[in-house]
């Protein structure tokens, strides 16, 4: 039922934002209100070659948006950045986010304030660089509804809001081999008999800490994760797969616990279990 409702959220999403694209200005600020929210597009100078950017979203209380995998249920939040001025890349970096669990299912999102930091490539650096977004977001509380802001910053080297997108930087899962020897770390992936294709990972995180476990596979793979048990073992569940699946898939694990993250790359073959 949750990945009908996902589904449905996503359909809904798609219809709304298409008619807010028809509607959008030429020029937009860098700030714009949403339902319950305020989205910002912020600067932050240059780091090496790139330009440091982000999107900062500030939600009423109460009120929660969508990492880049939702989750059960909800919305991901998509940009377009074909407005944009000099631009030749944008890659956007995602903070770890928090599980949500209600009668919709589980959730994953953030609250109160979150910046998504983006690294700008400029086509020709000796030029101005002008930075546009067109975003769709969900916001929840009860139920989720689309937000929209279109906005554009230009790019400069005092880069005001350096400090905010460095401080969402460092909160982005760092890359992991699996098995590492480190005070957080994804152990082991074993497979477990089930009806739907299940395995467990196992998990190393420090002491006084509840590690959660976030799954995500390619398009059209869909996982459920459990809660950790005394031995800090995720049980992860295949809910959804293409029938046509052949191996290897990539599966990417990232585990987060007293205010650390790491990401760890692993791969399940087309019956969906660890290879």
């Amino acid at each position: 039922m949750a990945f009908m409702l996902r589904i449905a959220s996503i359909t809904i999403f798609s219809i709304l934002s298409f008619t807010a694209v028809v509607a959008q200005p030429v020029k937009s600020p860098a700030s714009a209100q949403g339902f319950h929210s305020r989205a910002r597009l912020i600067s932050g100078g240059q780091q090496g070659a790139a330009w440091l950017a982000g999107i900062e979203i500030t939600l009423d209380p109460g009120f929660k948006t969508y990492w880049r995998n939702p989750g059960d249920s909800g919305l991901p939040p998509r940009f377009d950045w074909s407005g944009s001025e000099n631009v030749a890349d944008v890659a956007i970096r995602y903070p770890a986010p928090y599980r949500h669990e209600d009668a919709a299912g589980v959730a994953y999102v953030y609250g109160k304030k979150v910046v998504l930091p983006v690294l700008v490539t400029a086509k020709d650096n000796t030029k101005p660089v002008r930075l546009a977004m067109s975003a769709d977001y969900g916001v929840c509380k009860d139920i989720c509804i689309p937000a929209r802001a279109d906005m554009s910053v230009d790019l400069t080297a005092d880069g005001p809001d350096r400090s905010a997108i460095e401080a969402a930087l460092a909160k982005v899962p760092r890359p992991q081999a699996l098995g590492a020897q480190a005070e957080l770390s994804v152990l082991a992936v074993e497979p477990v008999t089930q009806d739907k294709p299940t395995f467990s990972v196992t998990v190393r995180a420090p002491d006084g800490t509840k590690p959660s476990l976030f799954a995500e596979g390619p398009e059209n793979w869909y996982f459920s994760t459990s809660q950790p048990d005394d031995a800090n073992r995720f049980t992860v569940t295949v809910e959804e797969k293409p029938k046509d699946a052949s191996g290897p898939v990539p599966l990417r694990l990232t585990l987060v616990a007293g205010g650390k993250s790491v990401e760890t790359e692993v791969s399940l073959d087309g019956n969906g279990q660890p290879r």
